[in-house]
């Protein structure tokens, strides 16, 4: 079989950012209709309770993917790098993780805590296009994990509109509500510096650059089918599968 780069010259560093960058101005969820319904204050109390509640699903699982991300990690500097991660998500027992902040956010909609939790109203296309991310990041190279992470290049932006436009046009979110977001405005900078710094000192030829590529696509690409799902769903044509949550707003 054929490696994807073979025999073609290696990118620079920079050049390697340059095309990780230009990914995300293409594919980042922020483009998807979902998105631009929810942001501009265009979705019922309900569709927003369904994105959340779906949304946990993916929050939750975070930590599980990094954590079988850690145990294959070789240096005891990297696997500290990457311990902070679960800790931002899980919380260290004296603070809230992002887990905890966004069970918040699902409480502040309405949603009964014990329902989001038991993922019993989650949607079949959620389930899978978040377990595909666990497993990939599980099975292939470190190298390819550590890339399917860089979405967080883009999130500054789409928390950004996300908090302001959701503030502006829905009076059923506050500040409070939306908590979760405020610190990820600081963690993901954070946690990009170091990711993108280790690939691009990382993949030296050509065919390591474009498996990092492909990570990424492949991880915009789960972020997008994620939102078809509930688009599909709750928008247009607007038709839930049996089991999944059905909003009374």
């Amino acid at each position: 079989m054929a490696v994807e780069g073979a025999g073609l010259q290696a990118l620079s560093p920079d050049e390697l950012e340059a095309r990780l960058r230009a990914i995300g101005e293409e594919r980042y969820h922020i483009l998807h209709p979902f998105h631009r319904l929810l942001h501009d204050g265009r979705l019922s109390k309900g569709q927003v309770q369904a994105w959340a509640l779906n949304r946990y699903y993916y929050q939750a699982s975070i930590p599980r993917k990094d954590a079988t991300l850690l145990a294959r990690l070789p240096t005891t500097a990297l696997r500290r790098e990457w311990r902070r991660r679960l800790e931002d998500h899980d919380g260290d027992g004296s603070r809230p993780g992002g887990v905890e902040r966004w069970l918040a956010l699902t409480d502040g909609l309405g949603l009964d805590r014990d329902y989001v939790t038991s993922l019993a109203g989650i949607l079949p296309g959620t389930v899978f296009a978040v377990d595909a991310y666990v497993h990939f990041v599980r099975d292939r190279t470190v190298l390819e994990a550590i890339a399917s992470s860089l979405t967080e290049m883009f999130s500054p932006g789409i928390i950004s509109e996300r908090v302001s436009g959701m503030l502006r046009h829905y009076d059923f979110v506050s500040e409070t509500t939306l908590a979760y977001f405020t610190p990820r405005l600081t963690q993901a900078p954070r946690d990009v510096e170091f990711a993108l710094g280790y690939v691009k000192e990382h993949a030296r030829t050509r065919a390591e650059q474009e498996a990092v590529l492909a990570a990424l696509r492949f991880k915009c690409d789960l972020l997008w089918a994620q939102l078809d799902a509930l688009h599909h769903a709750y928008v247009s044509p607007g038709l839930p599968p049996p089991g999944a949550f059905r909003p009374s707003a």
